[in-house]
């Protein structure tokens, strides 16, 4: 049996998952990113491995990804963010077209053939109010923690307005909202339909097609997906629970199998 690892060395987490052979998941962690980015992925992978009870000997091919997969040092290879994503998502949901992937500090959207490969994409603009951080940041505004955020969306009854153009300008609007009494839980929704337009106008610009599969960590908050499902007027496809998080990560390792797979078939053809 063969072990691949994936890295996906994000700007918010890093999150590693190791496969056989068979493309089962053996094993998989995620640990915040800090500014260390190489001994991350190194401490992220030795946690895997440790709860999976294997041993780095145990490990045939690494492939890193991410923001950070350049400062892996003991990679074997990299890829792209948006490879790996669609190389994830396509395995979880084969129907797969368009993937949409909401991180905390950044969005891609992405438009793929029947072989899970990119054709087109497109990337959020350098301000915040296109990711993640734009919803921690509007909770923080009002007094709410990033793990409070799924709770107090659930009791959301009438969302209100944020405009998103700017989440330095989004504070004004939450501070207005909150004097006039506004629920929390409605400003918070506010958030995230104003979100939410921003990545459907994304999927627009790559000429997006069903199936939808949306991913990243933003995605772990069901409202997220009913909400693009509305404005897409379409079903999108969303990973069980936190598995959101670790598509990309699987992605790079189904890569890292692949890898291994030409390597085995290059060994064979020299042997003959």
């Amino acid at each position: 049996m063969s072990i691949a690892v994936g890295i996906d060395v994000g700007s918010t987490y890093t999150k590693v998952v190791m496969i056989d052979d068979s493309n089962n998941v053996v094993g998989r962690s995620m640990l915040p990113t800090g500014f260390k980015l190489n001994e991350i992925g190194r401490k992220t992978l030795d946690v895997c491995l440790a709860e999976a009870g294997l041993s780095n000997d145990d490990v045939d091919y690494v492939v890193a990804t991410g923001i950070g997969r350049h400062q892996v040092e003991f990679k074997d290879l990299h890829v792209t963010e948006l490879t790996a994503s669609a190389r994830g998502a396509a395995h979880i949901f084969p129907g797969t077209r368009t993937v949409l992937d909401v991180g905390g500090q950044t969005m891609k959207a992405s438009r793929l053939d029947d072989v899970a490969k990119v054709m087109s994409f497109r990337l959020n603009d350098k301000c915040a109010a296109g990711t993640g951080a734009f919803l921690e940041k509007t909770a923080r505004y009002m007094g709410f923690g990033t793990k409070e955020i799924g709770a107090l969306l659930d009791t959301s009854k009438e969302p209100v307005p944020i405009s998103g153009v700017c989440a330095v300008f989004a504070e004004s609007e939450v501070i207005n909202h909150l004097s006039l009494g506004t629920p929390p839980a409605d400003i918070m929704q506010g958030a995230i339909e104003s979100l939410v337009e921003r990545c459907v106008q994304l999927m627009r610009r790559v000429k997006a097609e069903p199936e939808y599969t949306l991913i990243g960590g933003i995605l772990r908050f069901e409202t997220m997906g009913k909400a693009t499902e509305a404005q897409l007027k379409s079903k999108v496809n969303v990973p069980a629970e936190d598995e959101v998080q670790f598509v990309t990560a699987l992605g790079a390792a189904i890569l890292g199998q692949i890898r291994l797979q030409v390597i085995r078939d290059e060994n064979i053809a020299k042997a003959s």
